[in-house]
């Protein structure tokens, strides 16, 4: 029904290669909580002409010294089928991302069973006709296959950041909710990527379909450009009340992460000398520990969002500022946060 965004899923300003510089230059940090097990619920991975991350560049991210355990690979329009049935062109993505979780599986890339569970992409405005990408999604998983992901950003005076369906209404759609629940029945998560702004629509389309399981990415996206940039207050207040409302929707969990790209206003994507966890702790803060007192801890997991995060801080200080955030959790809590709702929500086993 369409075809992958031109542009990039994320807005890279500069090279990766140059970031690394930039956080090699950095006094590396001490590690905190070394020995914590993590799961990291959402990274990317693709292999383009002058726009690559791979698992070794990935691979090279995690052996900074935090204990991942696990990974969760998300799609970003990667390796989708060049010809053939055009609903079925992003089971590609899938069968990329499952040869590089083989890849992870060898052991010759570090610890981490990298991507050990896939989110795809699958066009839910295609309603019950959508059984047969998913039943193919499925197969090319081999096992792995643990969800299904829709990018549904849409602002007028922002700009749709690699929508595949941009439209003002998709989540409401008679056949975009007929589609979920088809991925509902198969006992997939649902992942939604939208604006704080669309929070509500997502809180209508959880009660319409309470049978799905649907995790919010990127902590609702709050806006911080645009015509957003001068009204800080008033876009907190506004996401606040519109997580509350997704928080009364028990299928509903929570990604913490994603502040690290432009669209939140933050800046750290501009510095010269790049931020330290303190720093990035300080301004994430209000938004994570908020999503964490509304949900609880059983519904909300950190993730890294790289290669996208990666325009703000390194990995290692992303995971540092996190469980900065987090220092006042008790075990149990820190379990749940780092690993235990990641692994429940995706069945991933580990």
């Amino acid at each position: 029904m369409h075809t992958p965004p031109k542009g990039k899923e994320w807005d890279v300003r500069q090279t990766l290669a140059v970031l690394d510089q930039r956080y090699a230059a950095q006094e590396p940090e001490e590690i905190l909580l070394p020995a914590l097990p993590i799961i990291d619920p959402h990274h990317h991975l693709v292999g383009r002409p002058h726009d690559s991350y791979l698992i070794e560049d990935f691979a090279a991210d995690i052996a900074t010294g935090h204990n991942i355990v696990a990974t969760m690979f998300v799609e970003c329009s990667a390796m989708w089928r060049k010809d053939g049935d055009e609903d079925l062109r992003p089971v590609g993505e899938t069968e990329f991302a499952n040869g590089i979780a083989a890849m992870g599986a060898s052991g010759h890339y570090g610890g981490a069973l990298v991507n050990a569970g896939i989110v795809s992409y699958a066009d839910l405005r295609l309603g019950d006709k959508v059984d047969r990408v998913l039943d193919a999604h499925i197969a090319a998983g081999n096992g792995r296959l643990r969800g299904i992901r829709n990018r549904a950003f849409y602002e007028p005076l922002v700009g749709e950041f690699g929508s595949l369906a941009p439209a003002k209404d998709l989540m409401r759609g008679v056949e975009f909710r007929k589609g979920l629940a088809r991925v509902a029945a198969r006992g997939l998560v649902y992942d939604s990527c939208h604006y704080h702004v669309q929070n509500p629509d997502f809180a209508d389309l959880a009660r319409a379909v309470p049978q799905a399981t649907m995790v919010l990415d990127h902590v609702g996206s709050p806006l911080g450009v645009g015509p957003y940039a001068s009204r800080k207050d008033e876009v907190f207040a506004d996401w606040k009340k519109s997580m509350l409302a997704l928080a009364a929707c028990p299928n509903v969990r929570v990604k913490l992460g994603g502040l690290g790209m432009p669209f939140s206003g933050l800046g750290f994507n501009n510095r010269e000398v790049p931020a330290g966890s303190e720093a990035l702790a300080a301004a994430w803060a209000p938004f994570y520990k908020t999503a964490i007192d509304l949900f609880g801890v059983d519904r909300c997991m950190f993730e890294s969002n790289f290669p996208p995060d990666k325009q703000s801080a390194s990995y290692a200080t992303v995971w540092n500022a996190y469980k900065r955030i987090a220092s006042g959790c008790s075990q149990a809590e820190l379990d749940s946060l780092f690993f235990g709702t990641a692994n429940k929500v995706y069945s991933l086993a580990c």
